[in-house]
């Protein structure tokens, strides 16, 4: 099939929706060859931080001579985005080829009345057949949802594990309190490998050591006393860490937290024979660039896009607007998932706010409605308008702003793409220009 045909196709699969559970990847990876057998995998896990600190550490082993396969879950800008190999996007002929062979593969699965695979597991499966054929050394794999029964799950071949801040999410399908979904999050651990783990609150951390006891895993886990010297900005940012002194052009107050933890985990794989000098690791970590995390997309107004959508990532980012623009005045883009807390967000971000407008994501079930979203933030702050898409509100916003406020798109990852669409071209002077409507439209 054409390209075109192999996004038709897994639009078809994406539409069925996706479930929790290994028994029906099994079937497809198995029906494919077991090409995850033929890889090593660094597992990473956690709820708020695993694409900054694996795009951390792939600029790392980058630099020492690795082949680095990622797989991102999300995709934030483009589809192909997902599946990367030393930071190139995986091709489109490469997704109508494989498309084409898992197509054969789940068509002779369903002759034998086999369980269907996802959306989800397709994706995951695709990409473990392109990082074979393509020769990764190492691939950077990324938990969808929870950890336990998640697709990326499937693999065994693991030479470490990687855990991010757990905090409550997803509630509906990984538990209720933070033990439980720290219990699901854990349940990548593997037997006998090492674990590098954020300074977890002490009930995810007890689980955590509970379930590395059981699989007889070492852990070692980030102390933010070792981040020392630090020196913050927008656009660089300096610290040091255990004896490397690192600049990271990530903004955000979490990302010398992120960085840390990735060095942690780096110097860890050293220890288990993957050589990577520290020049390697200082290298990675100053020309690493991960969009869509506190990212600047233009100035006077700056406008900010970040992808906070749940309760510990909106906190994380508050701490950052007040580190980086403690007195201006600040204009909201915000939408979110219904099934997100997004009243504990609201009550966190809301009273910062000069005004707020209120999008929703179009034709997705998850969506909660702009209307319905500005009502739950009125009671909170009443300078709010509901808004039709993220280029209205935009267009509002910076008629509104001044030259020295800020904008701010957060919420549903979904927007920040849209956000980014809005501007194009850069002048002299190192602002974003904004492409007109028609230019936009086209888009």
């Amino acid at each position: 099939m054409r390209y075109e045909e192999a996004r038709e196709y897994l639009n078809l699969i994406s539409a069925k929706g996706n479930l929790l559970g290994l028994e029906s990847i099994r079937v497809l990876l198995r029906e494919l060859g077991n090409p995850q057998d033929r890889l090593k995998f660094i597992h990473v896990g956690g709820t708020n931080g695993k694409g900054s600190v694996a795009a951390y550490m792939e600029g790392a082993l980058r630099q020492a001579g690795y082949k680095v396969g990622r797989y991102i879950s999300p995709a934030l800008f483009s589809y192909e985005e997902r599946i990367q190999v030393n930071g190139a996007y995986i091709t489109r002929e490469a997704v109508a080829r494989l498309a084409t062979e898992i197509a054969k593969a789940r068509s002779a699965i369903a002759r034998r009345g086999e369980p269907e695979s996802t959306i989800f597991e397709v994706e995951t499966a695709m990409s473990f057949l392109y990082f074979l054929e393509q020769g990764c050394d190492l691939v950077l794999l990324e938990v969808g949802m929870g950890g336990r029964e998640d697709a990326t799950n499937i693999v065994t071949a693991t030479v470490m594990e990687v855990l991010v801040s757990i905090s409550m999410d997803h509630m509906e399908f990984l538990g209720s309190t933070l033990a439980e979904i720290a219990w699901n999050k854990a349940g990548i651990i593997k037997k006998h490998t090492p674990v590098v783990s954020w300074p977890q609150q002490p009930e995810a951390l007890e689980v955590i050591r509970q379930v590395c006891e059981k699989q007889e895993a070492s852990l070692s886990v980030l102390r933010e006393e070792e981040i020392t010297d630090r020196v913050y900005g927008l656009r660089e940012q300096k610290f040091s860490y255990r004896g490397l002194e690192l600049t990271i052009h990530l903004a955000g107050t979490c990302q010398m937290e992120n960085a840390a933890l990735a060095a942690l985990a780096l110097l860890t794989l050293r220890e288990q024979g993957y050589p990577v000098s520290d020049e390697q690791i200082r290298s990675g970590f100053e020309n690493t660039r991960w969009e869509g995390r506190f990212q600047i997309l233009r100035e006077n107004p700056a406008v900010v896009i970040d992808g906070a959508h749940n309760p510990d990532a909106a906190r994380v980012l508050m701490e950052a607007v007040g580190k980086y623009f403690p007195h201006q005045k600040i204009y909201y883009i915000f939408g979110v998932f219904s099934d997100k807390e997004y009243d504990k967000i609201i009550e966190m971000t809301a009273p910062r706010a000069e005004w707020i407008y209120t999008v929703e994501t179009k034709d997705n079930p998850r969506a909660l409605p702009a209307e319905e979203l500005a009502l739950a933030v009125s009671k909170v702050n009443p300078r709010v308008t509901a808004v039709a898409d993220v280029p209205r509100a935009l267009d509002a916003a910076l008629e509104r702003a001044s030259g020295e406020d800020v904008i701010l798109v957060f919420g549903s990852l979904s927007f920040l793409w849209e956000a980014k669409q809005y501007f194009s071209g850069k002048s002299g002077d190192g602002q974003i220009k904004m492409k007109n409507r028609t230019d936009r439209s086209a888009l």
